[in-house]
């Protein structure tokens, strides 16, 4: 989410268009051409007027072309689940949790099978102390509620930074990925098996990032691979496919900041997930009224 109003975040990104982002370290060199590996954006749909703060989002594996998306910033304990047209197919409460800042959301396994695990932990101000992670098991667009949801605080080794993106790999290691806007671009893993309302603090994986960022590549979205070989990060102007290496560490595959976005003409990118096929869906939050939130698609070859 962002704190600076609709018509500035947009002037904002038209002036930093062509600016050269250092998002793909990690003591590694971009590769691969992004032609090759995935073809052009295109937009699929819009979302219901339901759903104006679209801020993650995940794909359901047992219900192929079901995705599962959540408003932001204290909007009710709700998932809605959508086609990739945008059509709303179900809203189910998410019980015993509350949506005090959600932005991101990871389908993973779990000991009940998958899993959607939801990130409460927007933090504009740096200064939360209760960012916390919830784990449901997948529920079916028809329910009502959830079984109760699991909810896991965290801590950070230092500072409270925003992050608006996590990915859960095929071990079940959840990841975290902040946002840059004042430290770089951090990966963070939660150590160990799951441990419900013990506050654990996340461990440092790498930095994607050498500093912050601008603002057109702060990360709002990341979503891994079912195969839990490539992990996709975007940004609100562009998305990067990372390699998972060694001890979960991401190698970038693409120069530079990726696959420019901006032709999705999204009016504020938040999130993003990957099908079963390697596709790449994206969602952007609504613009003012009557801008509705989007839905967009990229079909990439993820070998």
């Amino acid at each position: 989410m962002l704190v600076s109003g609709w018509g500035r975040t947009v002037l904002a990104l038209r002036r930093a268009a062509c600016v050269v982002s250092d998002l793909c370290v990690l003591g590694c060199s971009p590769s691969g051409d992004a032609a090759a590996l995935c073809d052009p954006p295109r937009r699929t749909g819009t979302l219901p007027d339901e759903i104006r703060e679209s801020s993650g989002l995940a794909a359901s594996r047992r219900l192929p072309g079901v995705f599962w998306t959540h408003d932001d910033s204290g909007g009710d304990a709700l998932l809605f689940a959508g086609d990739s047209a945008g059509a709303l197919l179900g809203r189910v409460r998410v019980a015993d949790a509350r949506n005090r800042d959600w932005e991101a959301l990871a389908l993973g396994p779990c000991p009940s099978g998958d899993c959607l695990y939801i990130a409460d932990t927007g933090d504009n101000q740096g200064g939360r102390d209760d960012v916390a992670i919830y784990r449901v098991p997948e529920p079916r667009p028809e329910d009502s509620a959830t079984a109760p949801a699991e909810r896991l605080p965290i801590r950070y080794p230092e500072g409270h930074p925003d992050t608006e993106a996590i990915y859960v790999l095929l071990d079940g290691g959840i990841h975290l990925v902040t946002k840059g806007r004042n430290t770089p671009v951090t990966v963070y893993r939660y150590p160990g098996e799951a441990r419900p309302e013990q506050t654990v603090e996340v461990v440092l994986v790498g930095r994607l990032t050498r500093k912050p960022v601008p603002l057109p590549y702060q990360v709002t979205g990341a979503a891994a691979s079912p195969d839990g070989r490539w992990v996709v990060v975007r940004t609100y102007t562009a998305v990067q496919i990372y390699q998972v290496g060694r001890r979960g560490r991401l190698r970038p595959r693409l120069a530079g900041t990726g696959i420019d976005v901006q032709t999705l003409a999204e009016p504020q990118g938040e999130a993003v997930a990957v099908t079963e096929d390697g596709a790449i869906v994206l969602t952007s939050e609504a613009g003012p009224e009557p801008v509705p939130g989007t839905i967009g698609w990229i079909d990439c070859r993820l070998e």
